[in-house]
């Protein structure tokens, strides 16, 4: 069965309204992202996962696979869920939509991780990396994962964990990149949130709150910036042309 990478594209961000069809260099954020994710060897197919018309129209127009999806979805992996629930695959890769200069490097770690899992259990795997800049571990938009020894996720948050009480921590950032099993995401989508993630606002609690297992994978720390805002899409423009 493939494995199939999903990327989730919506119009109405409310920080960057219209950013998945922000021009780079002549083509649209997302077919940068779309070629990105072809390039990783463990990839059998890319789609763009949409539920606005203008994006899906430039897919075509373009001629990247795209599937027009639900408006409700309160996340981009109930998102690729339902994807999942109309196609063939057995692995499916959430890449975001944002990340047009994303390795393919990190996306092929994070799909081999669940591809030769062999603890059903573990239901899907999620990119990290270490922190560098201290004013990362006190910025509640960016979510903080702490790991069990085995390398699987024990807790996530927006606030610095661990607390440094006893010394100097290692802190590390979790990424929007995740590889799911097609039965985790009919698991995340049967189950309701719990109380952690209504608190934190981190979709991976879905799994742990209810006794699933979720294996954190590093990534190299990249040159993979999340486009949040017109200034973020200019240091990528001027960072592509750099090459």
């Amino acid at each position: 069965m493939a494995t199939i990478a999903i990327i989730p594209c919506r119009y109405g961000a409310s920080r960057f309204p219209g950013k998945p069809l922000s021009d780079i260099h002549g083509k649209p954020m997302l077919w940068h992202v779309y070629h990105q994710a072809t390039k990783a060897p463990s990839i059998d197919r890319v789609i763009i996962a949409t539920d606005d018309d203008r994006i899906y129209q430039k897919c075509e127009i373009l001629g990247l696979e795209v599937m027009m999806t639900r408006g409700d979805h309160v996340s981009g992996t109930d998102r690729v869920a339902e994807c999942a629930s109309r196609l063939d695959g057995e692995v499916f890769v959430n890449v975001q939509g944002d990340e047009p200069m994303i390795e393919p490097e990190a996306i092929e770690r994070v799909a081999k991780a669940i591809l030769e899992s062999t603890d059903e259990n573990i239901v899907a795997s999620n990119g990290f990396n270490e922190m560098c800049d201290p004013s990362d571990v006190i910025d509640t938009n960016v979510v903080k994962v702490v790991m069990r020894q085995d390398g699987r996720a024990l807790a996530y948050s927006r606030m610095p964990i661990p607390f440094p009480k006893g010394g100097k921590v290692q802190y590390f950032r979790q990424l929007g990149l995740y590889a799911f099993r097609k039965h985790g995401l009919e698991r995340f989508v049967a189950s309701k949130p719990g109380p952690l993630e209504m608190a934190e606002g981190v979709e991976m609690f879905r799994f742990l709150e209810h006794g699933y297992d979720v294996n954190m994978v590093q990534v190299p720390n990249d040159r993979g910036i999340p486009v949040d805002t017109p200034s973020d899409l200019e240091r990528v423009r001027a960072m592509m042309a750099r090459g």
